[in-house]
């Protein structure tokens, strides 16, 4: 199995965008790059304009080359309702439109639905499907992050000789129900989306983020995993090893890799985002 990271916010912006290529299928997940509107009370710098830009071609690329493109829910940094014309003829699996469900990503969810041709489309939510000696599996819909005020995910579990797992946006794996879907499922390479810390204090609290820790510590115990990135919400802190210190060490008890998603392919992090306020100081042009 081969797992590529195309698109992530340790490259450079908001994106989970994952390629994943087994000998019978080759699998696109959240073909989507978006950019924070506000960081440090400041809008998105030119350069972060430019590596958007930059990670949506790439993420066309590899959709090109997908039999099957995976949508794990409605916000922008997970799907592009302006260009479905690259998901012509790809079999689609989107979290359902009407299901578990908030009304910000139902309205999105039928708008981008319409959009589709020549496309087949399946609902994701707690399906299964083989191609081959690949299966793919669906969480049931499950919380964004620790509670339902943003709507539900799915996540994927993708077996072939190895298993992978692609968690999109559980903001830390925070919940139990999370945890378990990952347990069960038993992945040696997963693809976690991080922690708020960024929001640590307002928006996401102590409390969660601790829960976070330990039901990541819980995934190394637990199941068989070998490489997690963590990413996503959590590099957008450029503190965020600090913050993830006991999950590192535990790690390196445990024979883990615990790393970002530009790690993962041997790429240097550029946490763009994180760095505006940088980005403003250091460059004129915006």
């Amino acid at each position: 199995m081969e797992i590529v990271p195309v698109a992530f916010d340790s490259l450079g912006a908001r994106s989970m965008a994952t390629f994943v290529k087994t000998k019978d299928v080759k699998i696109m997940i959240d073909p989507s790059v978006a950019l924070g509107p506000r960081r440090y009370g400041l809008p998105p710098h030119k350069i972060e304009h430019e590596r958007k830009n930059y990670l949506w071609k790439e993420i066309k690329r590899f959709v090109r080359l997908s039999d099957i493109v995976i949508v794990s829910h409605y916000h922008y940094d997970h799907h592009n309702p302006n260009e479905t014309e690259i998901l012509e003829n790809k079999i689609l699996f989107v979290k359902h439109p009407t299901e578990n469900i908030n009304l910000s990503q139902k309205k999105r969810a039928a708008y981008f639905l319409q959009q589709l041709k020549s496309s087949q489309i399946h609902f994701a939510d707690g399906s299964t499907l083989e191609e081959g000696n690949t299966q793919i599996v669906f969480s049931e819909a499950l919380p964004h992050g620790t509670n339902t005020r943003l709507g539900f995910v799915v996540m994927t579990g993708i077996f072939e000789k190895t298993t992978f797992v692609h968690t999109s946006d559980v903001e830390g794996v925070c919940l139990d129900d999370q945890l378990q879907w990952l347990i069960n499922f038993d992945p040696e390479t997963a693809f976690v989306d991080g922690a708020l810390t960024y929001m640590l204090g307002y928006r996401f609290l102590s409390k969660e983020f601790q829960k976070s820790v330990e039901n990541l510590k819980k995934l190394m115990e637990k199941t068989k995993v070998k490489d997690i990135v963590l990413d996503h919400h959590l590099t957008r802190d450029l503190n965020w090893r600090d913050r993830m210190r006991e999950v590192f060490d535990f790690a390196k008890e445990m024979g883990v890799r615990v790393m970002s998603a530009a790690e993962f392919i041997g790429k240097r992090e550029d946490l763009l985002e994180a760095r505006r306020k940088e980005l403003y100081s250091k460059y004129n042009f915006v």
